[in-house]
Protein backbone atom coordinates (compact mmCIF):
# COMPACT_ATOMS: atom_id res chain seq x y z
CA UNK A 1 0.00 0.00 0.00
CA UNK A 2 2.84 2.38 0.82
CA UNK A 3 4.56 1.70 -2.50
CA UNK A 4 1.31 2.28 -4.35
CA UNK A 5 0.73 5.56 -2.51
CA UNK A 6 4.31 6.70 -3.24
CA UNK A 7 3.97 6.00 -6.97
CA UNK A 8 0.64 7.85 -7.15
CA UNK A 9 1.82 10.84 -5.11
CA UNK A 10 5.48 10.81 -3.99
CA UNK A 11 4.97 13.66 -1.52
CA UNK A 12 2.75 11.49 0.70
CA UNK A 13 5.68 9.43 2.02
CA UNK A 14 8.87 10.46 3.81
CA UNK A 15 11.92 11.42 1.79
CA UNK A 16 13.96 8.45 3.05
CA UNK A 17 11.25 5.93 2.22
CA UNK A 18 10.57 7.61 -1.12
CA UNK A 19 14.27 7.26 -2.03
CA UNK A 20 14.23 3.54 -1.17
CA UNK A 21 11.05 2.91 -3.19
CA UNK A 22 12.17 4.82 -6.26
CA UNK A 23 15.56 3.10 -6.17
CA UNK A 24 13.82 -0.28 -6.17
CA UNK A 25 11.57 0.85 -9.04
CA UNK A 26 14.62 1.83 -11.08
CA UNK A 27 16.49 -1.39 -10.25
CA UNK A 28 13.53 -3.58 -11.23
CA UNK A 29 12.59 -1.52 -14.31
CA UNK A 30 9.06 -1.47 -12.93
CA UNK A 31 6.31 0.07 -15.06
CA UNK A 32 3.02 0.90 -13.27
CA UNK A 33 -0.07 -0.77 -14.70
CA UNK A 34 -2.52 2.06 -15.34
CA UNK A 35 -5.46 -0.18 -16.27
CA UNK A 36 -6.97 -0.58 -12.75
CA UNK A 37 -6.68 3.16 -12.12
CA UNK A 38 -8.29 3.94 -15.46
CA UNK A 39 -11.17 1.58 -14.73
CA UNK A 40 -11.67 3.07 -11.28
CA UNK A 41 -11.60 6.65 -12.53
CA UNK A 42 -13.14 5.95 -15.95
CA UNK A 43 -10.18 7.92 -17.34
CA UNK A 44 -7.39 7.00 -19.70
CA UNK A 45 -5.04 9.84 -18.64
CA UNK A 46 -4.75 10.67 -22.33
CA UNK A 47 -5.59 13.62 -24.56
CA UNK A 48 -6.22 13.08 -28.26
CA UNK A 49 -4.51 15.67 -30.45
CA UNK A 50 -5.23 16.07 -34.15
CA UNK A 51 -2.85 18.08 -36.32
CA UNK A 52 -2.97 18.63 -40.10
CA UNK A 53 0.81 18.37 -40.51
CA UNK A 54 3.63 16.81 -38.50
CA UNK A 55 6.38 18.31 -40.67
CA UNK A 56 5.28 21.94 -40.37
CA UNK A 57 7.33 23.71 -37.68
CA UNK A 58 4.26 25.70 -36.63
CA UNK A 59 2.49 22.58 -35.39
CA UNK A 60 5.71 21.07 -34.08
CA UNK A 61 5.99 23.91 -31.57
CA UNK A 62 2.31 23.67 -30.64
CA UNK A 63 2.79 19.94 -30.04
CA UNK A 64 5.83 20.63 -27.86
CA UNK A 65 3.70 22.86 -25.62
CA UNK A 66 0.94 20.25 -25.50
CA UNK A 67 3.25 17.32 -24.71
CA UNK A 68 5.29 19.15 -22.06
CA UNK A 69 2.21 20.40 -20.20
CA UNK A 70 0.37 17.08 -20.43
CA UNK A 71 3.34 15.06 -19.18
CA UNK A 72 3.82 17.40 -16.23
CA UNK A 73 0.26 16.50 -15.22
CA UNK A 74 0.83 12.73 -15.76
CA UNK A 75 -1.21 12.77 -18.97
CA UNK A 76 -0.17 11.56 -22.39
CA UNK A 77 -0.85 13.22 -25.69
CA UNK A 78 -1.91 10.77 -28.40
CA UNK A 79 -1.19 12.47 -31.71
CA UNK A 80 -3.01 11.79 -34.97
CA UNK A 81 -2.37 13.38 -38.37
CA UNK A 82 -5.14 14.12 -40.87
CA UNK A 83 -3.49 16.09 -43.68
CA UNK A 84 -6.18 18.79 -43.87
CA UNK A 85 -8.72 16.06 -44.76
CA UNK A 86 -11.97 16.32 -42.78
CA UNK A 87 -12.88 12.67 -43.42
CA UNK A 88 -9.48 11.55 -42.13
CA UNK A 89 -10.02 13.75 -39.08
CA UNK A 90 -13.36 11.97 -38.57
CA UNK A 91 -11.69 8.54 -38.66
CA UNK A 92 -9.02 9.65 -36.22
CA UNK A 93 -11.55 11.14 -33.81
CA UNK A 94 -13.41 7.82 -33.84
CA UNK A 95 -10.18 5.96 -33.08
CA UNK A 96 -9.18 8.28 -30.25
CA UNK A 97 -12.60 8.15 -28.63
CA UNK A 98 -12.63 4.35 -28.91
CA UNK A 99 -9.48 4.37 -26.75
CA UNK A 100 -11.36 6.45 -24.19
CA UNK A 101 -9.41 9.69 -24.68
CA UNK A 102 -10.38 12.07 -21.89
CA UNK A 103 -10.38 15.13 -24.18
CA UNK A 104 -9.65 16.26 -27.73
CA UNK A 105 -7.52 19.08 -29.12
CA UNK A 106 -8.39 19.87 -32.74
CA UNK A 107 -6.52 22.11 -35.17
CA UNK A 108 -9.38 23.21 -37.44
CA UNK A 109 -12.91 24.54 -37.11
CA UNK A 110 -14.60 22.64 -39.95
CA UNK A 111 -15.66 19.11 -38.98
CA UNK A 112 -17.92 16.54 -40.64
CA UNK A 113 -21.42 15.94 -39.21
CA UNK A 114 -20.31 12.50 -38.00
CA UNK A 115 -17.34 14.01 -36.16
CA UNK A 116 -19.66 16.44 -34.40
CA UNK A 117 -22.07 13.64 -33.46
CA UNK A 118 -19.25 11.53 -32.00
CA UNK A 119 -17.95 14.43 -29.94
CA UNK A 120 -21.42 15.21 -28.61
CA UNK A 121 -22.06 11.57 -27.71
CA UNK A 122 -18.69 11.22 -25.97
CA UNK A 123 -19.21 14.36 -23.91
CA UNK A 124 -15.48 15.06 -23.67
CA UNK A 125 -13.88 18.51 -23.43
CA UNK A 126 -12.75 19.85 -26.81
CA UNK A 127 -10.45 22.75 -27.66
CA UNK A 128 -9.74 24.06 -31.17
CA UNK A 129 -6.46 25.78 -31.99
CA UNK A 130 -4.92 28.69 -33.92
CA UNK A 131 -8.05 30.76 -34.60
CA UNK A 132 -10.19 32.92 -32.33
CA UNK A 133 -12.19 34.61 -35.07
CA UNK A 134 -14.83 31.96 -35.77
CA UNK A 135 -17.24 30.56 -33.15
CA UNK A 136 -15.75 27.63 -31.25
CA UNK A 137 -17.28 24.20 -30.83
CA UNK A 138 -16.63 24.56 -27.10
CA UNK A 139 -13.40 26.52 -26.57
CA UNK A 140 -10.65 27.88 -28.81
CA UNK A 141 -7.09 29.04 -28.10
CA UNK A 142 -5.17 31.11 -30.62
CA UNK A 143 -4.97 34.57 -32.17
CA UNK A 144 -6.77 36.73 -34.72
CA UNK A 145 -5.34 35.79 -38.14
CA UNK A 146 -7.28 38.49 -39.97
CA UNK A 147 -6.30 41.29 -37.61
CA UNK A 148 -2.65 40.19 -37.60
CA UNK A 149 -2.52 40.23 -41.41
CA UNK A 150 -4.23 43.61 -41.55
CA UNK A 151 -1.74 45.10 -39.10
CA UNK A 152 1.29 43.67 -40.89
CA UNK A 153 0.19 45.01 -44.27
CA UNK A 154 -0.65 48.39 -42.73
CA UNK A 155 2.90 48.53 -41.32
CA UNK A 156 4.31 47.80 -44.77
CA UNK A 157 2.18 50.55 -46.27
CA UNK A 158 3.31 52.94 -43.52
CA UNK A 159 6.95 52.49 -44.60
CA UNK A 160 6.01 53.49 -48.15
CA UNK A 161 5.09 50.23 -49.92
CA UNK A 162 2.37 50.83 -52.49
CA UNK A 163 2.29 47.64 -54.58
CA UNK A 164 1.98 44.75 -52.13
CA UNK A 165 0.95 41.25 -53.33
CA UNK A 166 -0.38 38.42 -51.14
CA UNK A 167 1.21 34.99 -51.71
CA UNK A 168 -1.15 32.24 -50.54
CA UNK A 169 -1.10 28.43 -50.25
CA UNK A 170 -3.74 25.73 -49.67
CA UNK A 171 -6.55 28.29 -49.26
CA UNK A 172 -7.56 26.82 -45.91
CA UNK A 173 -9.58 28.92 -43.48
CA UNK A 174 -6.59 30.62 -41.81
CA UNK A 175 -5.07 31.51 -45.19
CA UNK A 176 -8.39 33.02 -46.27
CA UNK A 177 -8.68 35.02 -43.05
CA UNK A 178 -5.23 36.47 -43.67
CA UNK A 179 -6.27 37.40 -47.20
CA UNK A 180 -9.28 39.28 -45.83
CA UNK A 181 -6.98 41.22 -43.49
CA UNK A 182 -4.58 41.96 -46.35
CA UNK A 183 -7.38 43.22 -48.59
CA UNK A 184 -8.90 45.40 -45.87
CA UNK A 185 -5.56 47.10 -45.21
CA UNK A 186 -4.93 47.68 -48.92
CA UNK A 187 -8.41 48.99 -49.70
CA UNK A 188 -8.45 51.23 -46.63
CA UNK A 189 -5.39 52.99 -48.05
CA UNK A 190 -6.78 53.15 -51.59
CA UNK A 191 -4.44 50.46 -52.92
CA UNK A 192 -5.25 47.56 -55.20
CA UNK A 193 -5.04 44.08 -53.62
CA UNK A 194 -3.53 41.27 -55.74
CA UNK A 195 -3.31 37.60 -54.69
CA UNK A 196 -1.14 34.87 -56.22
CA UNK A 197 -2.00 31.43 -54.88
CA UNK A 198 -1.14 27.74 -55.12
CA UNK A 199 -2.93 24.68 -53.77
CA UNK A 200 0.37 22.88 -53.14
CA UNK A 201 1.76 22.04 -49.70
CA UNK A 202 3.75 24.73 -48.00
CA UNK A 203 7.46 24.70 -48.89
CA UNK A 204 10.38 26.96 -49.74
CA UNK A 205 10.17 25.67 -53.33
CA UNK A 206 6.57 26.76 -53.77
CA UNK A 207 7.39 30.15 -52.27
CA UNK A 208 10.21 30.57 -54.79
CA UNK A 209 7.93 29.53 -57.63
CA UNK A 210 5.26 32.06 -56.66
CA UNK A 211 7.86 34.80 -56.34
CA UNK A 212 9.30 33.89 -59.76
CA UNK A 213 5.84 34.23 -61.29
CA UNK A 214 5.36 37.54 -59.47
CA UNK A 215 8.64 39.04 -60.64
CA UNK A 216 7.91 37.97 -64.23
CA UNK A 217 4.36 39.32 -64.34
CA UNK A 218 4.32 42.26 -61.89
CA UNK A 219 7.77 43.92 -62.01
CA UNK A 220 6.63 47.02 -60.09
CA UNK A 221 5.88 45.08 -56.89
CA UNK A 222 7.60 46.60 -53.83
CA UNK A 223 6.21 44.29 -51.14
CA UNK A 224 4.86 40.77 -50.64
CA UNK A 225 2.87 39.49 -47.70
CA UNK A 226 3.18 35.69 -47.47
CA UNK A 227 0.69 33.40 -45.80
CA UNK A 228 3.54 31.78 -43.82
CA UNK A 229 7.29 31.90 -43.35
CA UNK A 230 7.99 28.91 -45.62
CA UNK A 231 6.63 30.91 -48.53
CA UNK A 232 8.46 34.05 -47.37
CA UNK A 233 11.83 32.26 -47.18
CA UNK A 234 11.35 30.72 -50.63
CA UNK A 235 10.43 34.16 -51.98
CA UNK A 236 13.56 35.62 -50.39
CA UNK A 237 15.87 33.09 -52.06
CA UNK A 238 14.23 33.73 -55.43
CA UNK A 239 14.90 37.45 -54.99
CA UNK A 240 18.48 36.66 -53.97
CA UNK A 241 19.02 34.59 -57.11
CA UNK A 242 17.71 37.44 -59.28
CA UNK A 243 19.61 40.21 -57.55
CA UNK A 244 16.49 41.88 -56.11
CA UNK A 245 17.45 43.75 -52.93
CA UNK A 246 15.45 42.80 -49.84
CA UNK A 247 14.11 44.87 -48.16
CA UNK A 248 15.41 47.98 -49.97
CA UNK A 249 13.67 47.25 -53.28
CA UNK A 250 11.09 44.72 -52.14
CA UNK A 251 9.85 44.09 -48.59
CA UNK A 252 9.03 40.43 -47.79
CA UNK A 253 6.90 39.61 -44.78
CA UNK A 254 5.72 36.22 -43.56
CA UNK A 255 3.61 34.75 -40.80
CA UNK A 256 4.56 32.90 -37.57
CA UNK A 257 8.10 34.21 -36.99
CA UNK A 258 9.85 30.86 -37.44
CA UNK A 259 13.56 30.59 -36.63
CA UNK A 260 14.50 30.24 -40.29
CA UNK A 261 13.00 33.62 -41.21
CA UNK A 262 14.88 35.28 -38.37
CA UNK A 263 18.19 33.59 -39.20
CA UNK A 264 18.40 35.19 -42.66
CA UNK A 265 20.16 38.48 -43.22
CA UNK A 266 18.41 40.77 -43.38
CA UNK A 267 15.76 39.19 -41.15
CA UNK A 268 12.38 38.89 -42.80
CA UNK A 269 9.40 40.72 -41.38
CA UNK A 270 6.84 38.39 -39.85
CA UNK A 271 3.87 38.00 -37.52
CA UNK A 272 5.26 36.25 -34.45
CA UNK A 273 2.69 33.81 -33.08
CA UNK A 274 2.83 32.14 -29.62
CA UNK A 275 2.74 28.51 -30.78
CA UNK A 276 4.25 26.90 -27.68
CA UNK A 277 1.99 28.92 -25.36
CA UNK A 278 -1.03 27.87 -27.40
CA UNK A 279 -0.13 24.24 -26.71
CA UNK A 280 0.40 24.94 -23.01
CA UNK A 281 -2.83 26.89 -22.58
CA UNK A 282 -4.94 24.34 -24.45
CA UNK A 283 -3.82 21.54 -22.12
CA UNK A 284 -4.18 23.62 -18.94
CA UNK A 285 -7.76 24.50 -19.92
CA UNK A 286 -8.49 20.86 -20.79
CA UNK A 287 -7.17 19.61 -17.44
CA UNK A 288 -9.31 22.08 -15.52
CA UNK A 289 -12.38 20.93 -17.39
CA UNK A 290 -11.56 17.24 -16.89
CA UNK A 291 -11.52 18.00 -13.15
CA UNK A 292 -15.01 19.46 -13.45
CA UNK A 293 -14.31 23.19 -13.66
CA UNK A 294 -16.54 25.36 -15.82
CA UNK A 295 -14.76 27.48 -18.42
CA UNK A 296 -15.34 31.24 -18.44
CA UNK A 297 -13.64 32.08 -21.76
CA UNK A 298 -14.84 30.59 -25.04
CA UNK A 299 -12.26 32.32 -27.25
CA UNK A 300 -8.84 32.69 -25.63
CA UNK A 301 -6.73 35.23 -27.52
CA UNK A 302 -2.98 34.88 -26.83
CA UNK A 303 -2.09 37.67 -29.23
CA UNK A 304 0.79 38.11 -31.70
CA UNK A 305 3.67 40.47 -32.40
CA UNK A 306 4.60 42.31 -35.58
CA UNK A 307 8.36 42.12 -36.19
CA UNK A 308 10.39 43.79 -38.94
CA UNK A 309 13.91 42.87 -40.00
CA UNK A 310 17.01 45.04 -39.65
CA UNK A 311 18.81 46.99 -42.39
CA UNK A 312 17.56 50.38 -43.60
CA UNK A 313 13.94 49.94 -42.51
CA UNK A 314 12.27 51.10 -39.32
CA UNK A 315 11.25 48.55 -36.73
CA UNK A 316 7.60 48.34 -35.83
CA UNK A 317 6.32 46.04 -33.12
CA UNK A 318 3.00 45.56 -31.37
CA UNK A 319 1.47 43.09 -28.99
CA UNK A 320 -2.24 42.51 -29.38
CA UNK A 321 -4.19 40.60 -26.75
Amino acid sequence: MTVSRCLRDPQTVSEALRTRILSAVEELNYLPNRAPQQLALARSQSIGVLVPSVTNQVFAEVLAGIIDTAENADYRAIIAHYGYDAKQEERNVAALLSYNADALILSDRDHTPDTLRMIEAAGVPVIELMDIRRPALQQAVGYDNQKAAEEMVAAMIAEGRQHIVYLALRLDERTLQREVGYREAMERHGLKPVTLSSTQKSSFTVGASLMSELLDTRPGTDGVFCTNDDVAVGAYFECLSRGVQVPHTLRISGFHGLDVSRALYPNLASVLTPRYRIGQKSVSEILCRIDGAEFSETLIDLGYEIIFGQADQSVTASDRR
